[in-house]
């Protein structure tokens, strides 16, 4: 099979959860287990950062990986879900994964993946730790998937644990309350590894504190340290600043465990984290005149952050292209979003993707209102026709809503 025949089958074979939703997900370690234990458990063969949180963890992730990139190491980085390129999942200090390994993977396991028949995720995890193992890495940064106890990346022991933050998220696979899903990220804090929270409140703090009790683990709360994050970064979003709060505190226990970091590392890493690592899609600016935003925060605490700073820009009238995915909570998301702004609801094309009337029907209860369109590419375009140059286009909602137009 060549690369594009290897992406259908993987598509077509085996569960994905960004595509179907609840039906691909799976709350158990058994296959991940069996295929770390199939391919000479590749985990064990390098360091590793593990990073969970409802928001902020992809964009962490990303900065960490560009600072230890900036000292030197080679540095493998695993994040979810893709946006053009499935093998923007697995990169080697910002460049992605070969076709030809993807296909090689496939191809030297099929026996073995048709016997077990993993979920997608599970699957391209373990594709990722035997690319870092053959590839001698330094260290891995390993982005969550969902949730954090039972994610198939739950099999490592890494050199620290972050979780960035808690917020009502994937409630029908986590739990109803912040203090179930604070207990499923928990999961990823190790007996005896330091763990880093990046934002907690009371009620989460105490479930974070008793576990790390537990373990015997250092904890370190990044929003109750004194730490100065002013550094100029190529991810403008505001809310990038209580992720490089995270960084900071993580990249402070590194050191303190003999990790090689200094300043103009982290001045550096931090300011070129985008070029660095090619990271997409937060608070990106895709054009001028109109001015075209898009970002793909798609729950509460995302959106809320993202639709303030959305309000600070200078515009003259905001067209916003908003998609979301068929299990989403629309009582939660939609009353964030301004009544002023025109709306043009669209579908992102994968079978998750809610129905743009569906939408438009329930946005009209908050009094959002607006046309349905057939794509997203069709309704980015009618946003197109209808801005004038001093006008405001925001596209958002889902990261597949993004992924159709970057």
């Amino acid at each position: 099979m060549n690369y594009k025949e290897t992406l259908d089958w993987m598509f077509q074979q085996l569960p994905m959860y960004q595509k179907q939703g609840k039906t691909a997900f799976k709350k158990d370690l058994t296959n991940s287990l069996a295929l770390s234990k199939h391919l000479g458990f590749p985990h064990k063969k390098f360091k590793s950062i593990h990073v969970a949180g409802t928001n902020g963890k992809g964009s962490t992730s990303h900065m960490l990986a560009s600072v230890l990139q900036e000292c030197g190491y080679r540095v493998g980085l695993y994040t979810s879900p893709h946006l053009k390129d499935f093998r923007e999942r697995i990169k080697i200090n910002g460049k992605d994964v070969s076709e030809e390994f993807v296909v090689n993977f496939i191809e030297e396991n099929s026996e073995f993946l048709q016997d077990l028949r993993p979920s997608f995720f599970e699957m391209t995890v373990a594709m990722a730790f035997q690319y870092f193992a053959e590839e001698n890495i330094d260290v891995a940064i390993i982005e969550v998937g969902l949730g954090g106890r039972l994610d198939s990346t739950n099999i490592i022991t890494p050199e620290l644990s972050v979780i960035t933050n808690i917020g009502l998220d994937h409630t029908q696979f986590l739990g109803n309350t912040l203090e179930e899903i604070a207990s499923e990220k928990a999961g990823i804090i190790k007996k005896g590894i330091p763990v880093v929270i990046g934002e907690s409140a009371k009620n989460t703090r105490l479930v974070f504190e008793e576990k790390a009790q537990e373990t015997g683990s250092c904890i370190s709360f990044a929003n109750e340290m004194n730490i100065w994050a002013a550094y100029p970064s190529d991810l403008k979003g505001n809310y990038q600043e209580h992720n490089k709060k995270t960084v900071i505190a993580s990249l402070e226990i590194l050191r303190s465990l003999g990790w090689s970091i200094d300043e103009s590392n982290i001045k550096a890493g931090i300011a070129k984290t985008k070029s660095n690592t090619n990271l997409k899609g937060r608070w990106e600016t895709l054009s001028l005149n109109p001015k075209v935003i898009c970002d793909t925060a798609h729950n509460a605490e995302g959106l809320r952050c993202v639709i303030r700073q959305l309000l600070e820009e200078d515009f003259k009238k905001l067209h916003i292209v908003l998609g979301v995915v068929n299990d989403k909570d629309l009582s939660l998301i939609l009353p964030l979003f301004p009544k002023e702004a025109k709306y043009y609801f669209c579908k992102p094309s994968i079978p998750r993707g809610m129905d743009a009337l569906l939408l438009q029907n329930s946005a009209e209860k908050y009094n959002l209102f607006g046309e349905t369109y057939n794509s997203v590419e069709r309704a980015y375009l009618a946003a197109n026709e209808a801005a004038t140059l001093d006008d405001l286009i925001f596209i958002g909602g889902s990261t597949f809503t993004v992924a159709e137009i970057i």
